[in-house]
């Protein structure tokens, strides 16, 4: 068994967590989810529901669980208890407060260890490398001494904001104790491998998000009539950039282009967006939409005849997956991973981050011209289905799980031998 771990699951802004989990137990890999909070989120879909109902939480603490779980551990495995706690303190930030932090840290991956063991884990893959990936390390350390539970752990590097771990040794030292690491981009691998010994590159994994093209085969045209709109979908944070989206709308209103801008997600910027919206006179332009589930947003996808992500730094979006799959043209900032899906002039048009001229421009040329559109949704359609279909990525996460454990790969796949996968390179 393979125990999948994240800090909030599921969650609205993590469906390609849940795409991923439901794609590997669709390969016969027997998975069981974690979270480290329980999710304070109203599942919008049928399958958050179902997630919701069979993840283990973490916390908020049960006592007797606690206390049941520790007890066990020190009881049974004093020297492996101890050891577990001194690589958590190792892996301490500085300070006093620091150290508290790793305590915390160790008593959950105690609580993660006994839950596992009990239901037979043998490997466990945190996405994110934050609170989950320290639970899964100490966690499967506990369990290669103690000969109970998870042996391994690997873990997902998304982007930029992981990066910033770097400052301290704490990013360098989770990978140096991983036996593997997935990167969604190439992007992502460089930047590891800029970070961490070169003896640690092999280990570092080039595999993509995806989703399931075929589900959205039924996503139609946009209508014909009204006002082409123009779609938005992403937490409302100010790392998105919607404000600089607000203001290159505003500038294409000023031109005479009649259009209206979808905006979907929630955050903290909401508020600040509405009466900048506003401001720039464009209340009657702008829908805020809120959260939407997987149920609904294809509904949102086919209204739009253009969609736009104008973020500062990214991964690789789903979103951008999610619209090319419904043939929809993207525009989208020129950022990390997301070269690596947009085309510039093939499926989309790449600007330059925080630039609100060249993302009105974008916009209006595309707007335009609806030919333009149309082959940009047609080249976006085949970029996604040859490249980032979940089921290729749940495969070459299977053998690459299956190679740690040394397992063959539940459909008789070859294992990983020597070079880092890599998954449906554009």
């Amino acid at each position: 068994m393979i125990a999948y771990i994240t800090g909030y699951y599921p969650a609205v802004s993590h469906t390609f967590i849940l795409r991923e989990v439901r794609a590997l137990r669709r390969r016969g890999v027997d998975v069981s989810t974690t979270s480290v909070h329980v999710s304070d989120q109203v599942p919008l879909s049928d399958a958050d529901r179902e997630e919701f109902e069979n993840t283990h939480a973490l916390l908020p603490p049960r006592p007797a669980e606690v206390a049941k779980a520790h007890l066990y551990a020190l009881g049974r495995h004093p020297r492996a208890f101890l050891s577990t706690l001194r690589l958590s303190l190792q892996h301490s930030r500085p300070g006093a407060r620091g150290r508290l932090w790793q305590v915390f840290y160790f008593g959950e991956a105690v609580l993660a260890w006994n839950h596992w063991r009990k239901l037979g884990v043998r490997h466990v893959h945190s996405h994110f490398v934050s609170v989950s990936a320290d639970v899964a390390m100490l966690a499967s350390h506990l369990g290669k001494l103690t000969g109970e539970g998870p042996t391994s752990w690997s873990a997902t590097v998304h982007g930029l904001i992981e990066m910033q771990d770097v400052q301290w040794p704490r990013l360098v030292k989770k990978v140096d104790h991983a036996d593997a690491i997935v990167c969604i981009s190439d992007f992502t691998r460089s930047q590891l491998m800029s970070a961490v010994d070169e003896d640690q590159w092999p280990k570092l994994h080039v595999v993509r998000c995806g989703i399931e093209p075929a589900a959205y085969d039924r996503v139609g045209d946009p209508p014909s009539d009204g006002r082409p709109r123009v779609l938005c979908v992403g937490r409302l944070f100010p790392e998105k950039g919607q404000s600089v989206l607000l203001h290159a709308f505003a500038r294409i209103i000023e031109r005479g282009v009649d259009v209206e801008l979808e905006l979907v997600g929630y955050g903290p910027a909401e508020d600040g967006l509405k009466r900048l919206s506003a401001r720039l006179g464009l209340s009657d332009r702008v829908i805020f939409a809120g959260a939407v589930g997987q149920d609904a947003i294809a509904a949102h996808y086919e209204a739009a005849s253009v969609f736009c992500l104008p973020s500062f730094w990214e991964g690789i979006p789903v979103v951008l997956m999610e619209a090319l799959a419904c043939r929809r043209p993207v525009i989208a900032t020129a950022v990390a991973g997301v070269r690596e899906l947009v085309r510039d002039g093939e499926n989309g048009l790449l600007v330059s981050p925080g630039r609100e001229d060249e993302l009105a421009d974008a916009l209006e040329r595309l707007l335009e011209d609806p030919t333009l559109r149309r082959r940009m949704g047609e080249a976006g359609r085949d970029v996604v289905a040859g490249c980032y279909d979940i089921d290729t990525s749940a495969a070459s996460l299977s053998r690459l799980f299956m190679d740690v454990i040394g397992d063959p790969d539940p459909r008789g796949a070859p294992t990983v031998t020597g070079e880092p996968v890599v998954v449906a390179a554009p």
